[in-house]
C-alpha cells in the first residue's frame, strides 16, 4: 500500500505536468472505486485551470479553478493504486479507470484492487476543505510547523498521557501524527531505539523529541530515494522507489540488525506485522 512518501514522491511528478494546465476532459470507464466517481465529475472538471497539487496525508488534492465550478479533487491511491503522466495516445492497459485530459497529456489513475477513490470537494460548499468527511479527523502533517522541533516531541508527549495503546498502533492511528504507515513506523521506531510494544503512555518526553526528529527524517529520506516499491508501487513516470534497500528493521525478520547484527525479530500488532531488533530496541 502506497503510505506517505509514496504519495509525495506521485504528487511531485504530477505537478509540474498538472499545474497551470487545464481540463478540456475527463473519461471514465469504471465508477466502482472505493467510494463512486462522482457522476458529475466531467461536468465539474472540463474547462477548469488547475491551480495547485497539494497533499494531505494519503490523499493528493488538486485545486481546480472553472469559469463555473471551482474546487478540490481528493485523490486516494488505496492499496494498489497509481496516477501516472502519459501522452493522449497512450494505449488503454487493464484497470485504468480514470483520465484527466489536459491537452496532449492525460493524467491517468490506474488500480487493480479499486480501493483508491476520486472525489470532489466543491469550492461552493460552505464546507471548508479541511473539514472534508476524509480529512478532517487527520493528525497533523509531520513537515508541518506543528511537530517541528521541540513541537513534535511536545505534540506525541502529550496527546499520549495515559494511552495504554502500544506505541507502533498510536502511530499507525493517524490522529497524532499523519503518514507514518506501517513501513515508516517500524523505522522510525528502530532509529529512535524504542521498542514498537511498549504503551505510548509510559514513552518520556526526551524519547518522543527524538522520535519526531527520527519520523521526520524517515520520511524525507524515503522520499528522496523516491518510496518504498513493494509489490506494485511505482512513481509518476513509472519508476521503481529504492527506499527499501535501505531498511534497517521492515521485512528483515531474521536477518542480522545492521547496528549489532542481533537477529530481527517480528510480531503482529492490531492484524499488521512489525519488524524491531530485540537489543536495540530493548526499552
Amino acid at each position: 500500500m502506497p503510505e506517505l512518501p509514496e504519495v509525495e514522491v506521485t504528487r511531485q511528478g504530477i505537478a509540474p505536468h498538472v499545474e497551470g494546465h487545464r481540463i478540456d476532459g475527463v473519461t471514465i470507464r469504471n465508477r466502482a472505486l472505493r467510494w463512486p466517481v462522482p457522476e458529475d465529475l466531467t461536468q465539474k472538471l472540463t474547462g477548469s485551470l488547475v491551480k495547485t497539487v497539494g497533499r494531505r496525508g494519503k490523499f493528493i488534492l488538486i485545486a481546480c479553478q472553472g469559469p463555473v465550478h471551482h474546487g478540490t479533487l481528493i485523490i486516494h491511491l488505496g492499496m494498489t493504486g497509481t496516477l501516472r503522466i502519459v501522452n493522449r495516445d497512450a494505449p488503454v492497459r487493464p484497470h485504468d479507470h480514470v483520465d484527466i485530459h489536459l491537452g496532449g497529456a492525460r493524467l491517468r489513475f490506474n488500480d487493480p484492487r479499486r480501493f483508491g477513490a476520486i472525489l470532489w470537494h466543491s469550492g461552493e460548499d460552505t464546507t471548508p476543505l479541511e473539514s472534508n468527511l476524509h480529512l478532517s479527523s487527520l493528525g497533523v502533517e509531520p513537515f508541518s510547523a506543528a511537530f517541528a522541533g521541540e513541537a513534535g516531541g511536545r505534540l506525541l508527549y502529550e496527546r499520549t498521557r495515559g494511552r495504554s495503546v502500544s506505541i507502533k498502533q498510536m502511530l499507525l492511528a493517524g490522529q497524532i501524527v499523519v503518514g507514518v504507515g506501517n513501513i515508516y513506523a517500524s523505522e522510525s521506531l528502530f532509529r529512535a531505539r524504542i521498542n514498537p510494544k511498549i504503551a505510548a503512555g509510559r514513552v518520556s518526553l526526551a524519547r518522543y523529541q527524538t522520535l519526531a526528529e527520527e519520523i521526520r527524517q524517515t520520511l524525507t529520506a524515503a522520499i528522496v530515494k523516491g518510496g518504498s516499491t513493494l509489490r506494485d508501487f511505482v512513481g509518476s513516470d513509472g519508476q521503481r522507489g529504492y527506499f527499501q534497500l535501505e531498511y534497517f528493521v521492515y521485512d528483515r525478520q531474521g536477518h542480522a540488525c545492521r547496528i549489532c547484527k542481533t537477529p530481527v525479530r517480528a510480531l503482529r500488532q492490531g492484524q499488521r506485522s512489525t519488524f524491531y531488533c530485540p537489543k536495540c530496541q530493548r526499552y
